[in-house]
Order: C-alpha cells, then structure tokens, then sequence
C-alpha cells in the first residue's frame, strides 16, 4: 500500500471523488486530513477549471488535503487519471498531519503522532508561465467562492 495526498476534485465532496471509492479500479482507503509542510501555489486553471499544485516549493500556502492508502491497482489508475507523468508528476511530500483517522501498524501510529508524513503526490512541473500569476488557494472546492466550476471530462 502507497500514501496518497489528494487535493483536488478527487477529495471527499468533489466532482471525481467518485473514483476514489470505485473498487474496479483498485482499493483507497481513507487515513485522514493534512496539508503540505511546504508552501505550494495551489492555482485553478485552463478552459475546465482544474486544480493544479505548481511544484515550486516556499511559494503559496500550506495546502489543504486528504490522506489515502491506496493499493498498486488504485495508485496505477491514479497515474493514468492524473495524466502522469505528461500533465501531472507524482512525487513524494511531506504532508503535516491534521486529522487521523488511519489504522495500521506501529509504523502508521508513529508517523501519525509525530504529525508528519510522506505521501505521493500529483504536483506539476509543467505549465504555461502565466499560471504563477493566477490567484493561490490554500484548499480546494469545486464549488467555492472563486466560482470556477469544473468541468467534469464526461462534459468536455
């Protein structure tokens, strides 16, 4: 089993969350609630509304998330659904814990209750320069305040 962060549409609530609970496509089980350790621009872009993490660490807020155990069917689904490593990357982040919820061994406890853990994360190194400039979010909701919807990939 591999941690997962999500931030995006594929949180509890949001419009893809909905493969997140689909075990066809593999097993993802809910750990708890955390946000980066490190700042990340976390921006709302292109024509669909999609939220991107922009990997450039100090800059932007501590984002939001939620913290997933996912087995290898899950985690390839995920890299397929993220477009990786082409529009997303899937790399490795400290993600401080804020709420846990995740049963496991002695190892999960500990990382729990020191309040830190690694988890893959789909960020990207690529995007147009413009991007930098768009507003920062600390969290993401499809239907919040910046009344950017997005667009689900069945509508495009």
């Amino acid at each position: 089993m591999a941690r997962v962060f999500v931030y995006g549409t594929l949180k509890m609530g949001q419009p893809n969350y909905k493969h997140m609970i689909n075990t066809a496509k593999g097993l993802a089980k809910f750990q708890g609630r955390g946000r980066t350790v490190e700042k990340y621009p976390l921006v709302i872009a292109g024509k669909y509304n999609i939220p991107y993490m922009l990997n450039i660490p100090g800059t932007g807020h501590h984002v939001a998330g939620e913290i997933y155990s996912v087995d290898d069917q899950m985690l390839q689904f995920l890299d397929e659904f993220e477009g990786c490593p082409d529009m997303y990357q899937r790399t490795l982040m400290r993600i401080e814990v804020v709420e846990w919820e995740g049963k496991g061994g002695a190892g999960e406890t500990r990382a729990a209750a020191e309040g830190v853990v690694e988890c893959f994360v789909y960020s990207t190194t690529t995007y147009p320069p413009e991007w930098v400039g768009l507003p920062y979010h600390d969290s993401y909701d499809s239907s919040g305040k910046h009344g950017l919807s997005y667009v689900l990939r069945e509508s495009r």
